[in-house]
Formats: C-alpha cells, sequence, structure tokens
C-alpha cells in the first residue's frame, strides 16, 4: 500500500510540473478509446490506486471524446527520474517516516492475529502473570537449578547423599504427609495464581470430617490448573470450605523422580497416585489413625483425558475407569464427583479429528512411555494469542455430593457393586453438568460426553 501511495503522489507532481504538448482532434478519439479501455481495464484487473485518482482520469478523458477535443499528452522531465539509479526500487518510508512504519507493523500484527497487550496494566494482574509463570516454570526451573549445582564441585558432596535420599525415600507414598506445610499452601503468590483465571471453588453439600473421601477431578484438561489451584493450595479457601478435611492432590509416580521438583510439590501436600500411596492416606491419620477426615484428589481422566481437551468441549474418559471405584471400596471412603467447567477452555491443542495421524502418535507414546505430548498453544506473557501460558478464562470448579461407600475387604469385592457406584458416580456428574451448564458454560460447543 505505502509503494502504491508513493508512485501514486510522485505521478501527481510530474503531471503538475512537466509540459503539455497537444494533439489534433483528428486521432484524439482513437487514442481516447484505447486510453479509456486501458484504463477500464486496469479498473477490471484491480489495479487502481488507494487514493481515487482514476476515476476522475477516466470522466476526463470520456468528456473530452464526447466534446471532441484535444487530447494532451505529457512527457516526463528528465529530472522526474528516481536519484537512485543503481537500485530498481523506489523507496518505501522517508527517514521521519516512523509512525507510519509501526501502523504497518501493527497492521500486520493485527492480520496474523496477535494481540498485543498494552503497558497500562494493572500491577496486580501483572504479578497474577508472575504466579502463573513460576508455576508453569517449576519444573523447567528446579531441573536447570539443580545442574547448575551440579556444575559447581563444592555441591558436590551435598548432591549425592541428596540423590541418595530421594531414590530410597518414601515421602510420596507413605501417607503420613511429613513435608506438607500449610504456610507453603497459604503463600499470596498462590492466591494470585487463582486470581489470574480468575477460579472459584463451589460447594454444594456439606462434607463431615468424620468421612473419608476420594475426590474424582473432570476433565483433565492439559495441566490440571484447576485441581492445583483448589486442592494443593487454599488459593479458593478449601480448609474454609470444608472444615477438619486434609485433602490430598495426586500425581504421576514419575513426578516424584525429578529433583527439587519433588521436594517443591510435596510441599504441596501433593502424593503419588499408586496404589499404596491411597491405601496409606486414607488408613493412617486423622483423629483415630484411621484416615478420618482425610481425602484425596485423583484426575479420572489422566493424559489419555488431556488429549480431548478442547475449548467448549466436555469428553471425559470415564466409561472403563473403575480403578478409583474400587479403591473407595477398599478404604471405605465416599466419593465425590468433581467438575470444573472452563478447565478444557485454558488451552487451544490440535484436534483428533482434523489431525487423527498426529493423534495415532500421541496415543502410541502413551501406551509406550506412559505419557503424552499435547500440542498445544495458549498466550504469552507480553500478548494474547501465542505462547504457553493458559488463557484468562473462568474457572468454577463445582464440588457435588458425596456418594457413600461402606468399605469391604479384597476379596468381598464383587463387579455388580462396582459397576453400582461407578453408574450412580456418572449420574451425578451428568446432574451437575445439566444443572450447571447453562450458568458456567454458556459457550459450549457440545454436551458432555462420557468416552471409553
Amino acid at each position: 500500500m505505502a509503494l502504491a501511495e508513493s508512485t501514486g503522489d510522485l505521478a501527481e507532481k510530474e503531471a503538475n510540473e512537466l509540459p503539455v504538448k497537444t494533439m489534433t482532434t483528428s486521432n484524439s478519439k482513437g487514442v481516447q478509446v484505447n486510453g479509456v479501455n486501458g484504463v477500464n481495464g486496469g479498473l477490471e484487473n484491480g489495479n487502481e490506486r488507494p487514493n481515487g485518482k482514476e476515476d476522475g482520469h477516466v470522466d476526463g478523458v470520456r468528456s473530452s471524446e464526447a466534446n471532441g477535443s484535444t487530447l494532451t499528452q505529457r512527457k516526463p522531465k528528465k529530472s522526474s527520474v528516481l536519484k537512485a539509479k543503481d537500485n530498481n526500487y523506489p523507496p518505501l518510508y522517508d527517514d521521519d517516516d516512523r509512525d507510519e512504519r509501526r501502523l504497518d507493523r501493527l497492521q500486520a500484527y493485527r492480520a496474523a492475529g496477535i494481540r498485543f497487550a498494552p503497558w497500562n496494566i494493572p500491577y496486580r494482574r501483572r504479578m497474577q502473570t508472575v504466579a502463573v509463570i513460576i508455576h508453569c516454570l517449576s519444573i523447567a526451573s528446579t531441573v536447570s537449578f539443580f545442574f547448575f549445582l551440579c556444575a559447581i564441585p563444592i555441591f558436590w558432596p551435598l548432591i549425592i547423599p541428596y540423590l541418595l535420599h530421594m531414590s530410597l525415600s518414601k515421602n510420596a507414598t507413605d501417607g503420613r504427609l511429613r513435608m506438607r506445610s500449610e504456610r507453603w499452601r497459604r503463600l499470596p503468590v498462590w492466591k494470585l495464581f487463582g486470581e489470574y483465571f480468575p477460579a472459584k471453588l463451589h460447594k454444594t453439600h456439606d462434607l463431615p470430617p468424620t468421612r473419608k473421601y476420594i475426590f474424582g477431578y473432570h476433565p483433565h484438561g492439559i495441566i490440571s490448573h484447576g485441581a492445583f489451584a483448589a486442592f494443593a493450595t487454599e488459593a479458593l479457601g478449601f480448609s474454609e470450605k470444608f472444615p477438619g478435611i486434609t485433602n490430598s492432590l495426586l500425581t504421576l509416580d514419575s513426578n516424584f523422580r525429578i529433583p527439587l521438583y519433588r521436594d517443591y510439590i510435596l510441599a504441596f501436600g501433593l502424593q503419588s497416585v499408586s496404589k499404596e500411596s491411597i491405601t496409606n492416606i486414607l488408613t493412617k491419620g486423622g483423629p483415630n489413625n484411621e484416615g478420618m477426615g482425610r481425602a484425596v484428589t485423583i484426575v479420572v481422566g489422566g493424559a489419555r483425558e488431556s488429549l480431548e481437551a478442547q475449548p467448549g468441549v466436555m469428553n471425559l474418559v470415564l466409561a472403563d475407569r473403575k480403578g478409583f471405584v474400587k479403591m473407595a471400596i477398599r478404604t471405605g471412603a465416599d466419593l465425590v464427583p468433581v467438575l470444573a467447567f472452563g478447565e478444557n477452555d485454558l488451552y487451544d491443542q490440535l484436534s483428533p479429528k482434523t489431525h487423527p495421524w498426529l493423534h495415532k502418535a500421541q496415543m502410541w507414546v502413551l501406551r509406550t512411555l506412559k505419557f503424552t505430548l499435547p500440542f498445544l498453544h495458549g498466550r504469552g506473557i507480553f500478548n494474547y494469542d501465542v505462547g504457553l501460558m493458559p488463557y484468562r478464562r473462568r474457572l468454577n470448579i463445582v464440588v457435588g455430593r458425596p456418594i457413600m461407600v461402606a468399605q469391604k475387604k479384597e476379596g468381598e469385592i464383587e463387579n455388580e457393586e462396582v459397576d453400582r457406584l461407578h453408574r450412580e458416580y456418572v449420574g451425578e456428574l451428568e446432574k451437575m453438568w445439566e444443572r450447571y451448564k447453562d450458568v458456567f458454560a454458556g459457550r459450549r460447543r457440545g454436551e458432555m460426553n462420557i468416552l471409553k
């Protein structure tokens, strides 16, 4: 556009300065017709200038033809030739044309769909972004710091005992929660983390502290930010809404094999999702040392469900997931369904329907390595469209009605009872969806689906 405008202005300036030579009317009509056809052809081909001078030029040619007057012919001056003889391209910008150049850049960014954040963002929102960055980079930062320490020989006498302790420690599975720190869970930075989306925890029923519970969190989303905010910290006020209950968010056992990162998540009270860990948490501790007042939160869909995370969609991988129901019967823990509206909206990722070959590769990685690699993107630190940070979209985490479970020994558990409790659990999730979907999922693209 800048080239067209500068060339058009140059031609207009030359037209005002050049001498005029008239042609006789005997040949003017033919020349006029050709000139009109040439101009019209250029207009039909879309070769019009943005300053809109073509229409007046064509009308002038037509009027001269109708009146039989002479047609003017202009010859350029030698001085009007571009000064840069060694370059075939005219200059696109003047030296002082910075504003126009900046405007062109902004238009290019907008055409690419990139929206940059303004500089006058309130200070608290900046701090909310910093809190999310801290958590999102927790693995990368702790691992990088560990290898930095390994590069300094003076720390080797400390690193070797630490690695031995990490390989032999049972802190993630013994159920004692020795490294859990309430002060760490209540730090102001996690309050900022919850305000970033913002996230809110909704209580629908009372949970007596004389029982033990297994919370089933749905959906997994990409990184389960809602589960972290609600059950790993006090950012959303879990202890105030459910007093007397000590809840532990469960994660993969492999996370406790990452140096320094394991200590970071153990301070939140995170524990392994293994059978041993769940049994120990729900059968030890509490007022009577039998697990009363204890709870665990399991993201039931797991990595498989993370591949189904799409904005506006609620696909739950739950039809064949019955292991958590069996654990509830073994430990006598009540089942509590949790539905997180907005968890799937925090990132965009490639859809399995539009990229089936990629989905097959992800499933192969999941079956082989027990983890998956979602191809995702969110927003950036200084823009709203490109990056790995979650979008600022509301999270509403609804804790449903507890389903009472009678404790039975391993050999006494019947499949019929497992199926009955599973159906009741799914039914509660469906009730929660129907009750709150118009409130918290107004922009949904479909209904909730239970997948295998």
